[in-house]
């Protein structure tokens, strides 16, 4: 261990210390991890679990193992350097990360545990102090305590820190899968949102007690293999209504409150895995579309009121794009005046003119209101695909070629028929 120059000590766990270095001959960064116990051959070196599939796993969002070396019967791992771990971040933020930001954390958490699920493992301890980030790049370290899906139960159930722990792991569950990993991801994905433990337990049976709180009871029938059910029915003695995520996550989008509620699922089954995760419309809601400084009000009669809000445009006309989430039960067609901001006194026409019917959908072409209503070659135009729902239901909508000018002159907006199409 000559070739390195050991700088400052990162962290100590109980398998071993991390410390900062830097490689002598190329005076590059490197963090090595020593381990606490001896090591007194090779092939024993070579064995363990975290070295096994670091050696496998070749992605830009899982921490690279550049050298393994023994010395004296102590064992050293030579890693990539990271700057910061996702835990540190948070603890330092002053206020939560934009939704922006999360988006961009979670899908690199994602791919990278797609690529560890698809070889056959799993990580069983994943948490925010495992995941290493330097200039907005996230990488999945610390794999000592990583399993082969081949591998035979029954499985410890003492993996991963306690927050962040499935409940069919804290139920003391014979065998688990990589849901588990999914468990973990929808806690620390709300972590991100509130820059705090979702559920925050102090021991074990907390520790399920905090999900009740959140989930509500469970369905008996989800857990035919656990072997310590006694715990869960010592707190649902009395029936546990879940609590509505939106309020605990209020800066939460809905969809970002519907993939949290899949991730953290009571059943194992129920869960997502990382590549359907990555299909979810959390990650394909394009940039909420600025207007300054006033909002376009779309009005469907006295009950429900829609509120359509614009921010500024960008210069790009290639992706220009707006999701929204909708619930609509559209009252019978009107044409209303709204206005559309109280400084300029700008006033914007709406047409709600679709009846209540489940393949009912509208398209309205948004253009100035000088010209004719019945000119229909209009190159900006909104295309919204609606359903008749009886409870809230995500809806999207693709922008054509919006033009950031659009907003600078009235607008009027009047429904006409198009062909289906598929929106994300």
């Amino acid at each position: 261990m000559e070739r390195y120059n050991f700088l400052e000590e990162l962290g100590d766990g109980t398998c071993g210390s991390v410390y900062k270095a830097v490689y002598i001959e190329t005076l590059e960064i490197v963090a090595i991890k020593k381990m606490k116990r001896k090591f007194y051959s090779w092939e024993e070196c070579v064995n363990l679990r975290e070295v096994n599939s670091l050696r496998k796993f070749n992605h830009p969002n899982i921490i690279k193992l550049l050298e393994i070396v023994q010395e004296n019967n102590e064992l050293f791992f030579i890693f990539e350097y990271m700057e910061h771990n996702l835990y540190q971040i948070m603890k330092e933020r002053k206020k939560s990360f934009s939704e922006e930001e999360i988006q961009t954390f979670m899908s690199q958490l994602l791919q990278g545990l797609a690529h560890v699920h698809e070889l056959k493992y799993f990580h069983r301890d994943l948490k925010p102090e495992n995941l290493l980030v330097t200039n907005n790049i996230l990488k999945i370290a610390d794999f000592g305590m990583a399993r082969e899906l081949s591998s035979m139960p029954p499985f410890t159930d003492y993996v991963s820190t306690r927050w962040y722990r499935a409940p069919e792991v804290l139920l003391q569950s014979s065998s688990y899968s990589p849901a588990i990993d999914m468990w973990a991801v929808g806690a620390i994905m709300a972590e991100l949102f509130t820059l705090c433990p979702i559920f925050p337990g102090e021991s074990e049976i907390d520790q399920l007690y905090k999900i009740c709180c959140v989930l509500g009871a469970p369905d008996w029938n989800t857990f035919h293999e656990v072997t310590n059910i006694s715990r869960l029915l010592d707190i649902t003695y009395s029936e546990i209504m879940p609590s509505d995520l939106s309020d605990i996550i209020p800066n939460a989008s809905l969809e970002a409150v519907d993939l949290i509620k899949q991730l953290c699922s009571w059943d194992p089954l129920k869960r997502p895995t990382a590549d359907q995760c990555l299909q979810h419309p959390f990650f394909h809601i394009s940039e909420r579309v600025p207007c300054s400084p006033g909002a376009l009000q779309l009005s469907l009669g006295s009950e429900p009121n829609l509120e359509l809000n614009l921010w500024n445009f960008g210069s790009s006309t290639d992706d220009c794009f707006l999701g929204l989430t909708l619930a609509v039960n559209p009252s019978a067609p009107n044409l209303e005046m709204v206005q559309k901001n109280h400084v300029t006194k700008e006033d914007v026409m709406i047409y709600s003119g679709f009846h209540d019917h489940s393949q009912q959908s509208v398209f309205w072409s948004v253009f100035p209101s000088d010209q004719s209503v019945n000119n229909t070659s209009v190159e900006s135009s909104l295309s919204l695909s609606f359903n008749s729902v009886p409870q809230a239901q995500s809806a999207g909508f693709g922008m054509a070629s919006f033009h950031s000018n659009i907003l600078d002159r009235p607008l009027m907006t009047t429904s006409s028929s198009f062909q289906p199409k598929h929106y994300l």
